[in-house]
């Protein structure tokens, strides 16, 4: 009964700002709304009418590129800072660099990012001509990075960004992984003569495992968040060029707020709840299976 009693103040704060407002937006989901607010029930038809739409589709392809490059680059970059934190005589020093961008406030970091890649007087592009590269329009090119094929290089320069901001968080939690391993066990392995490369690939990617597999759940749930970057950074309008930077929030977001279309938007939330939900139940089954946890 005591432990009901401390638990309840945040029970409460999760069924009024989680529970209650998911309800709602299920309800909504079934529901034609205007200007004037809720006009009539319409069952299946938000639904019908989702399935059917193009640009949810492309909203939801942008989503995963979105998402897999994110999340690759992030866990790659934050293993080599973590490595460095790890070995360096600056680790500390390290750790402020790497940490530096988690604390700068997602809205003026996109600003900063929007001025690097501008095509005439951003700093990358004039890093590239001093380089004697030809400067490229990072956020106006729709073509894919693929050959022309794949996520354009809007979106890439989005998840650039995106890397960039949040590299650091991850980078810690990784750190700290690596600083639990009990140095007995490389010790061990390096009298019996393994090399560096297999010690990284039999010993600490098996004992980092329950962090990396942290990173990488958290990671992808956050990807499939992303919005600000994208209406601050793309545009106009936000999610040019030719929708190639639109992700499933940013639609969401259309829907429901210039388009006043508030059924249709909790259709597409509910949508976005489901795909999340069961990518994550997937993982979890077949993913956490590899992920070696300590006694």
């Amino acid at each position: 009964m005591v432990a009901v009693l401390f638990l309840l103040p945040a029970l409460l704060i999760i069924f009024i700002f989680k529970f209650v407002p998911t309800v709602m937006v299920l309800v909504n989901s079934f529901q034609k709304w205007g200007l004037v607010g809720f006009e009539r029930w319409v069952g299946l038809k938000n639904y019908i009418t989702l399935i059917q739409d193009p640009f949810f589709y492309q909203a939801l392809i942008n989503t995963f590129w979105y998402s897999f490059l994110s999340i690759t680059l992030s866990i790659v970059v934050s293993m080599i800072a973590a490595l460095i934190m790890v070995n360096s005589r600056i680790g500390g020093f390290m750790k402020f660099l790497v940490f530096m961008p988690v604390v700068i406030s997602l809205i003026p970091a996109s600003v900063i990012w929007k001025w690097i890649y501008h095509p005439s007087a951003g700093f990358l592009n004039y890093l590239f001509t001093l380089l004697g590269f030809k400067p490229l329009n990072w956020l106006q090119e729709y073509r894919g990075i693929f050959f022309g094929y794949g996520p354009s290089l809007a979106l890439f320069s989005v998840v650039i960004m995106s890397v960039w901001k949040s590299f650091g968080y991850n980078a810690i939690i990784l750190y700290a992984g690596l600083k639990s391993i009990d140095r007995s066990v490389y010790e061990a392995a390096e009298i019996d003569g393994a090399k560096p490369l297999t010690i990284f690939k039999d010993i600490t990617l098996p004992l980092l495992s329950p962090y990396l597999f942290y990173v990488y759940l958290t990671s992808f749930i956050s990807s499939f968040q992303v919005f600000a970057p994208v209406w601050i950074m793309t545009g106009p309008p936000p999610g040019s060029p030719l929708g190639t930077t639109n992700v499933i929030v940013y639609y969401l977001y259309q829907k429901g707020i210039e388009d006043f279309n508030i059924g249709y938007a909790s259709a597409v939330a509910i949508a976005l709840l489901a795909v999340v939900g069961l990518l994550t139940a997937i993982q979890k089954i077949f993913i956490e299976k590899r992920v070696h946890y300590e006694a």
